[in-house]
């Protein structure tokens, strides 16, 4: 229940330094942070004036020894609508299992990446029942893939991976262009094993998750007293992936000054750590990904043009799924297998009504969301199989996406009938091409009052094409 644009989040963490972290960065989004060192203190908070004003909870998994479920239990007992986020260190689905059958709403891994908070923050402002956001777990069901484990068969995305199937035995850089959610990181990971460089690292870097001021030394290290704060020598990435791959993820949120230390990376394979009085050389493979237009990003003088052509030799562009939804039914076999194999977890089968329910949703967060709304469902599911009752949210978005359009459509027409072609018969079967071929032209005819000049311009036909159609039809022309 924000408050003049302001938020309320209790933060529950022991930890110093992680409360400062996460205070700035819900700041930023407008969310003012109540602190709670323990579970006795958060509990106490909850009776107070702010505490009955909170928008979520954010709670810390701050050792391997402290189990958060009897606080989310407690909490989901007194205040059964509002949202709880986990934060922890410990990278493990078993613990994202416990904490959202216990009702936590979101499980976030650390180190948080700015992005996932605040995207985890907004969600939990949207109404349950429309919010079109991915609601951004960020659990990572990651096993090495090669081009013949990723799934699609959708003549885009298999151009997509031929092209990077190629690149793949080459070292020259690679940019993946997409939205977010796509699967860019597994097409990255897919060029990886499939190159030369597979038995040596794979170094991954969130370019937008990077302070500002923190990127060239994250990226290209630093030597002690380089700064304030330098108190050791800093290896940076670049050189940690040396002779094997980086993946440069979200490039266009990368800084000028730190663009022209990429170039000459590019370049002359060599990178200078900030306060350091000689380069190092390294031997790195880039692959590059970003979900903006990267070229449009030039033109608007946010990315340098010479770096760019330095990424895009080999260029490909992973469509969303929405432009593949043929893939739906066999990627979400695929990742209710991968989730099953997780400690907890266990193999289930999908009713075809929920394959329908799945089949029409446009996936705004694309895969990533697909394989979200999978694990939650697998989480909370008592049955053998995931049926339409598993996906609540996804139907609700489904009918408020449908009432919206209609909604849209009345008001573009207000005073027009609601008629419309209809596609099947009856039995389920599609219409014959010839009688919705007639329903479109007597549409047209009643909609342009019988002027058949502008009925066959609009329609994109010659006049005499389209009386030969009222003939073969049967087609009264004052239909």
């Amino acid at each position: 229940m924000a408050r003049d644009g302001i938020s309320l989040l209790m933060l529950i963490d022991d930890e110093p330094a992680q409360r400062r972290l996460v205070s700035a960065l819900a700041a930023r989004a407008g969310w003012r942070t109540l602190l709670a060192g323990d579970s006795e203190t958060a509990i106490a908070m909850l009776g107070t004036q702010d505490g009955m004003q909170l928008d979520a909870v954010l709670l810390d998994q701050w050792s391997p020894d402290y189990d958060p479920t009897p606080l989310i239990l407690e909490i989901r007992e007194r205040r059964p609508s509002l949202p709880i986020l986990v934060l922890t260190a410990h990278n493990s689905v078993a613990v994202a299992v416990a904490a959202m059958r216990a009702g936590a709403t979101d499980y976030l891994a650390k180190p948080i990446a700015p992005d996932r908070l605040l995207a985890a923050l907004a969600a939990t402002q949207a109404d349950a029942g429309a919010t079109g956001e991915l609601r951004p777990l960020t659990e990572k069901i990651s096993a090495p893939l090669s081009f013949e484990d990723v799934v699609g068969s959708a003549p885009q995305f298999r151009a997509a991976l031929a092209i990077a199937a190629k690149a793949a035995r080459a070292r020259v850089p690679v940019l993946v262009e997409g939205e977010s959610g796509v699967g860019k990181d597994v097409i990255a990971r897919a060029i990886h094993a499939a190159s030369p460089r597979h038995k040596q690292p794979m170094v991954t870097v969130n370019c937008g998750a990077i302070p500002t001021n923190l990127v060239e030394s994250e990226l290209f290290g630093h030597e002690r007293g380089a700064f304030t704060g330098a108190f050791d020598r800093h290896v940076g990435k670049f050189v940690g992936a040396d002779m094997g791959t980086i993946f440069l993820d979200e490039i266009s949120e990368m800084p000028l000054d730190a663009q022209v230390k990429l170039l000459r990376v590019l370049q002359d394979g060599e990178v200078q750590p900030v306060g350091a009085r000689a380069p190092v050389h390294v031997d790195v493979r880039v692959i590059a990904a970003t979900n903006k237009r990267l070229l449009e990003e030039v033109e608007a003088g946010r990315f340098r043009e010479d770096l760019y052509y330095r990424l895009n030799v080999v260029q490909l562009t992973v469509p969303p799924l929405r432009e593949r939804m043929g893939d739906v039914p066999a990627l979400s076999r695929h990742l209710l297998a991968r989730i099953a194999a997780q400690p907890g977890l266990r193999s289930l089968g999908l009713t075809g009504d929920a394959l329908a329910l799945l089949m029409q949703h446009d996936w705004p967060g694309n895969v990533r969301q697909l394989q979200n709304a999978l694990f939650r469902a697998a989480v909370l599911c008592d049955g053998d199989a995931l049926t339409p009752l598993d996906f609540p949210q996804i139907a609700s978005q489904i009918a408020s996406r449908r009432a919206m359009g209609a909604a849209r459509a009345d008001a573009t027409h207000p005073n027009e009938d609601a008629a419309g072609i209809t596609l099947f018969e009856g039995n389920g079967h599609v219409r014959q091409l010839a009688e919705i071929e007639a329903d479109v032209i007597r549409l047209a005819i009643g909609h342009y009052r019988g002027r058949m000049t502008e009925v066959a311009r609009r329609l994109g036909i010659g006049r005499s094409t389209l009386y030969r159609k009222l003939a073969e039809l049967g087609i009264d022309n004052a239909a």
